[in-house]
């Protein structure tokens, strides 16, 4: 189902900024996060120039750019090389605004890329001309332009990340109902990316969309973790052993170790390539540091990695013999996970605490109190009257535990349930 372009306003006025200052733009983003139709949407109106480079040899990937580009230019010759590439860019009598999408490829294949484009960038990029460099890979792209090292490093105006998109960009572009829970658990199964929103289908509820995606036979999500950290250049089996104890429950590094039968340190490399990957992230107590705590907790960051690794994996074998009940219980503990990170991205600075015999969904600098914590129970479902009070005083007794309270004297207490979807 081809879904209308939606939301996007930040990337979109970032785009229109980059333009009218010309020079080099840096984008990039998970694949299937919506990169290419956000360049593709926002170059028609303005008659901008687009291809996306093809895993092939040089030749071909030059002969391929060149015939994508060739209608919208004025020139005769047909390049070769690189260089001749851009000396024809650098001749157009028109400002012109162009896109290479998919730029980790070419630089696979041609290592000198990046320095030809450099010293291009630096003396002959056209003023008032945008060139525009995109790819999906984020270590790969990481490695092109903020690595010190890299030809390209510090040469672009701007380095655009796009991110997934929000709950409410989901049901704007699905058709769901934002204050209703099963619209919310429905997101849980297709995260924020808008590839796999093309699953949702008017009437279905959250079961048949997770079996549609996940479970029936030969399913669109059966070999994506596979597919992104391929993209990613993490390989080998034990980036998916990591993910799997990680989303059958182990968090902490040695718990990690554990299950697979190594030591901790022999872990450290591949959890910092998935971190940088933005597959993995690291939670640490709120007010700690890397450097002040071990603390270390890993998450899977993704809603739908984090499905595929807790819920697919576990259950796929049994998922058609389970009633109607178990899946949906599996689903719902599935979103609580992903309503905890709605709630704390919410608020700047929020974050988890944890110590011996506490444990806090939520504590964050208080929005409407100088020097003051907001701390938050967080709970999966609609509270009554009664119940919220009865978690409030829950909560104030789980704090007059915590040692955040010597640090902190000045709190306010708050539940957040489901009804905060509500818009």
């Amino acid at each position: 189902m081809q879904l209308k372009f939606v939301n996007r306003e930040p990337e979109l006025g970032e785009l229109e900024a980059a333009a009218k200052q010309g020079g080099l733009l840096i984008v990039y983003g998970r694949r299937r996060i919506g990169k290419t139709r956000l360049l593709r949407h926002w170059l028609q109106t303005r008659d901008g120039l687009y291809s996306q480079a093809i895993e092939a040899q040089r030749d071909l990937q030059i002969q391929q750019v060149f015939q994508d580009l060739r209608a919208q230019l004025e020139t005769r010759i047909v390049p070769k090389t690189w260089p001749e590439v851009l000396e024809i860019l650098g001749l157009q009598r028109r400002r012109w605004t162009l896109c290479l999408d998919e730029f980790p490829y070419l630089t696979a294949v041609d290592t000198s890329l990046p320095s030809q484009l450099q010293k291009w960038v630096d003396h002959s990029l056209p003023g008032g001309c945008l060139l525009i460099l995109a790819g999906s890979s984020t270590r790969m792209m990481h490695d092109l332009f903020l690595n010190r090292a890299a030809p390209l490093y510090g040469r672009a105006t701007k380095l655009l990340h796009v991110r997934p998109m929000e709950f409410a960009a989901f049901c704007e572009a699905c058709g769901q109902g934002a204050a209703e829970l099963e619209s919310f658990e429905k997101f849980a199964c297709v995260g924020g990316i808008p590839k796999y929103w093309e699953f949702v289908e008017p009437g279905q509820d959250v079961i048949a969309l997770a079996e549609s995606a996940y479970f029936d036979l030969a399913p669109y999500m059966e070999q994506e973790p596979q597919r992104i950290l391929r993209d990613e250049g993490v390989t080998g089996l034990n980036a998916l052993a990591v993910l799997e104890a990680v989303g059958r429950g182990a968090a902490r590094p040695s718990e990690i170790a554990s299950r697979l039968g190594t030591a901790q340190t022999n872990l450290s490399r591949l959890l910092q390539q998935l971190l940088d990957a933005s597959i993995l992230t690291r939670e640490l107590p709120f007010g700690e540091s890397v450097r002040s705590t071990k603390k270390i907790l890993y998450r899977i960051a993704d809603p739908t990695m984090r499905f595929w690794f807790g819920v697919y994996s576990p259950h796929q074998s049994l998922w058609r013999t389970y009633s109607k009940e178990k899946k949906r219980k599996l689903i719902h503990d599935h979103a609580a996970t992903v309503f905890e990170d709605f709630c704390r991205a919410r608020f700047a600075g929020a974050q988890r605490y944890w110590e011996r015999g506490v444990e806090l969904d939520f504590v964050a600098p208080d929005p409407e109190g100088h020097k003051r914590l907001l701390v938050a129970e967080v709970k999966w479902r609609q509270l009554s009257v009664a119940e919220r009070r009865n978690v409030l005083r829950q909560l104030e007794s789980k704090w007059s535990r915590c040692s955040l309270r010597a640090k902190h004297p000045r709190v306010r207490f708050e539940v957040f349930d489901a009804a905060i979807l509500a818009p």
